[in-house]
């Protein structure tokens, strides 16, 4: 169990120190973004638990974060075709907590995808 409290406006304090990240909403609810894609949110879903926080994250990872700290990390039906944990705000720590916005983070940035580019038709 964390030693402080930990809410949306302490994940907000740690998201807003990385690169490109602003506040934002989805779906009517707290969000922080980066670069206009969605990081991590307040779960407002009816299946997920109060106090919980969405974050984006690849599927292998969360597999491994449910795995180990199940009473911290989980996912419900509705989260589980999307690369996101939920968190349970209560039972995490900050450094864990920074760790996992870090790793979200570079998720988020490596799955934004570079501008399109217009095939050219060769020259004949």
């Amino acid at each position: 169990m964390p030693k402080t409290k930990i809410d949306f406006e302490a994940v907000r304090k740690i998201a807003l120190e990385l690169p490109d990240t602003q506040d934002a909403s989805a779906h009517g609810s707290l969000a922080i973004k980066v670069r206009g894609k969605l990081m991590t949110c307040v779960a407002i879903n009816k299946s997920a638990e109060p106090g919980s926080l969405a974050i984006r994250i690849d599927f292998d990872q969360r597999a491994d974060l449910v795995a180990a700290a199940p009473d911290v990390y989980y996912f419900t039906d509705h989260y589980a075709p999307y690369p996101m944990v939920l968190i349970r705000l209560s039972r995490i720590d900050r450094d864990a907590l920074r760790d996992l916005l870090r790793a979200s983070w570079r998720f988020v940035t490596a799955t934004t995808p570079a501008r399109k580019r217009t095939l050219r038709k060769p020259r004949r």
